[in-house]
């Protein structure tokens, strides 16, 4: 199967047979050892995280296509710990029925820590109540470590992976705490950025600060030619806020009913009705295809763009709450590509791949 996108052609199958084989054995390595974490507790959450949330991983390592061959094992092994990590710690966040900032914080230096190669692991759980995973939790970090400094030009992106890296943490403690607390404190923690960012709601700002799509594609730039500046700042531009935005709203857009049953933050829920909602989904797609299309290898960063509702859209949740309208007005815009990568999520699903 082939998506035309651009001047280029992308291989699908090189992605499902090349790329996803690897990431299957990263998961499998992480598993086995998060089955050894010696606290019940933490053993469950890891667990799940991989079991539950395999599909992250896998997107995420779709960047890997994009870098030079020599680089792509380093590529993938990086992305996954880190996104393991992410994952691991939204479920020590979310799950364990606990409020505490300054925990969430603790538990969030791993994630940075992750991203800087000369920092060495901590006690991130000294704040938390369950406290022995077996050197789980650190072996990420350094698993992680390892691979970016793998990575040939990591000193270049260095910076505005942190950046990023920062503002996803940031939101990850402050989305946690006391409904009462957490929307007032996210609205004045976004406000200065609001600034230079006046065509979003500070919800959709919000958003865009949870995706580690941008940290991925720079990670994927550093293993390539060095970058220059120019191109640095235009991928960080491109997926933040507008591509990490299309991500994560589309994620909230999918799991409304799930967190309005469980009690938990939901973005989209904030527009004022569900005509509001998919104006502003297809503004972000719009805004995502359109900086795509000046990245550098435009049709690789396009099939990213164009994949984000292929991915999530084809998912059960979405055809059980009937956003169809919201789903075909997106499509309309991604074209036959866009509905020919649907189409081909909906095979993986069926076939139990995501």
């Amino acid at each position: 199967m082939k998506v035309m996108l651009g001047a280029s052609t992308y291989h699908l199958p090189g992605i499902l047979f090349g790329i996803y084989p690897e990431v299957e054995k990263e998961l499998k390595k992480w598993e086995e050892l998060a089955r050894r974490c010696p606290d019940q507790k933490l053993q469950l959450l890891a667990v799940k995280s991989l079991k539950l949330k395999k599909f992250h991983c896998q997107g995420g390592c779709v960047f890997a296509v994009w870098a030079p061959k020599p680089y792509r094992a380093p590529l993938i092994s990086g992305i996954v710990a880190l996104q393991t990590i992410s994952d691991y710690l939204d479920n020590l966040c979310d799950r364990a029925g606990l409020y505490d900032g300054a925990a969430f914080a603790a538990l969030h230096r791993a994630f940075l820590d992750a991203l800087n190669p000369g920092a060495k692991t901590g006690n991130y759980y000294s704040r938390y109540p369950y406290k022995q995973d077996g050197g789980y939790l650190n072996s990420l970090v350094q698993a992680c470590q390892r691979a970016i400094c793998a990575l040939p030009n990591y000193d270049l992106v260095q910076e505005k992976v942190l950046t990023l890296a920062g503002l996803y943490c940031t939101l990850q403690v402050t989305k946690h705490l006391v409904p009462q607390e957490r929307e007032k404190r996210l609205a004045a923690w976004l406000k200065p950025l609001l600034s230079q960012n006046r065509q979003l709601f500070w919800w959709e700002l919000a958003a865009a600060t949870g995706s580690t799509l941008g940290i991925y594609a720079l990670l994927a730039l550093a293993a390539g030619q060095p970058p220059s500046p120019d191109n640095i700042e235009s991928i960080t531009r491109a997926y933040f806020p507008w591509i990490g935005g299309l991500h994560i709203l589309l994620d909230y857009f999918i799991d409304q009913a799930e967190d309005r049953e469980g009690g938990d933050l939901n973005f989209v829920s904030y527009y004022s009705h569900p005509q509001q909602a998919k104006r502003r989904l297809r503004f972000f797609f719009e805004q995502s295809l359109r900086l795509a299309a000046t990245l550098p290898d435009p049709a690789f960063h396009g099939l990213i763009v164009k994949g984000l509702p292929a991915l999530y859209l084809s998912d059960p949740k979405e055809s059980a709450q009937n956003f169809l309208a919201a789903a075909d007005d997106l499509f309309q815009v991604a074209g036959p590509a866009g509905k020919r990568l649907y189409l081909f999520c909906k095979f993986l699903r069926r076939v139990g791949i995501i």
